[in-house]
């Protein structure tokens, strides 16, 4: 026993990688909403990019540490007094630690050297529940020393190519138009407030995947999270590219995002340089331990 939970947040989940090959059967990607967060919280303790850790969304959980935990936050800006996010720090037998909430994004990732050891599930250690009160989440006691990594920008803009069905909206599409983030926003996916698009005839549902922008029946947009249904008979306007679909889990209600539309080979550099981007700290905090 190492870490038991006093207060759960408004959304605390046990997540690592996901479930990327079992979407054939209907089950969603599931895992971070914000990889690239996960992994660099995941490189600040010592870890692997995809080792379970907690993601805190909106609102952080109170949490009592059992034994000696070396710790990480990383993502939105969450106030953690007196500790602060995208530094290592050490958490004590009995201390009592608590995440509040965030003045901008939405999601961060309580990171601890060894991860957490939770359930397996199809392939993934990702949680089928949030946690609650009083769960016990069994972690390996440690320290590291101080290391600290800028937190990422949250998002304002996401990069995106034509979706399956972008013929059948104006040329214009998505360019023109900033939208509102609603309050209607979770894991399987973000509903937008804006100009209503002309909603074109209904169609027969086929695979949807996360970072998708669907035009519902009255005109406005949803997109698609990592939880997600895999198919679905809302036409798709628009793909947010790979390099862009962390951003979609870092949206709050109320936050302004626009579009803006790329070829795909810009694309595919914007998603190099990503990798590259994450390679590049992943080295440097591993040298550095």
């Amino acid at each position: 026993m190492s870490l038991r939970v006093l207060s759960p947040g408004l959304h605390t989940l046990v997540v690592d990688g996901g479930r990327p090959r079992t979407r054939s059967l209907g089950l969603p990607v599931g895992g971070a909403a914000d990889r690239f967060s996960l992994a660099l919280g995941n490189a600040l303790v010592g870890n692997l990019p995809d080792t379970p850790a907690l993601e805190i969304a909106f609102y952080g959980p109170t949490l009592e540490a059992m034994t000696s935990l070396a710790c990480a936050v990383y993502g939105a800006p969450f106030d953690l007094t007196p500790y602060l996010p995208g530094c290592t720090f050490t958490l004590h037998p009995g201390e009592i630690f608590k995440i509040g909430g965030t003045p901008q994004g939405a999601r961060a990732y309580l990171c601890i050297a060894g991860g957490i050891d939770a359930p397996v599930n199809m392939g993934s250690r990702t949680g089928l529940r949030p946690v609650s009160i009083g769960d016990v989440l069994s972690c390996r006691e440690g320290r590291k020393k101080g290391r600290s990594i800028p937190l990422p920008k949250m998002p304002s803009r996401l990069r995106v190519l034509p979706g399956a069905h972008a013929a059948l909206f104006p040329m214009s599409g998505l360019n023109n138009t900033t939208y509102r983030v609603s309050a209607a926003v979770d894991r399987m996916g973000v509903r937008l407030e804006g100009a209503p698009l002309p909603v074109p005839a209904e169609l027969a549902s086929e695979p949807a995947c996360p970072g998708a922008v669907q035009v519902t029946r009255d005109g406005q947009c949803i997109l698609l999270g990592v939880d997600g249904q895999t198919i679905g008979g809302y036409p798709k306007i628009a793909q947010v590219i790979a390099a862009d679909v962390d951003l979609v889990g870092q949206l709050r209600p109320g936050h302004s995002v626009s579009f803006e539309s790329v070829t795909f080979d810009e694309a595919a550099s914007a998603w190099q340089q990503r990798c590259e981007l994450l390679k590049e700290w992943l080295t440097r905090l591993a040298i550095s331990t």
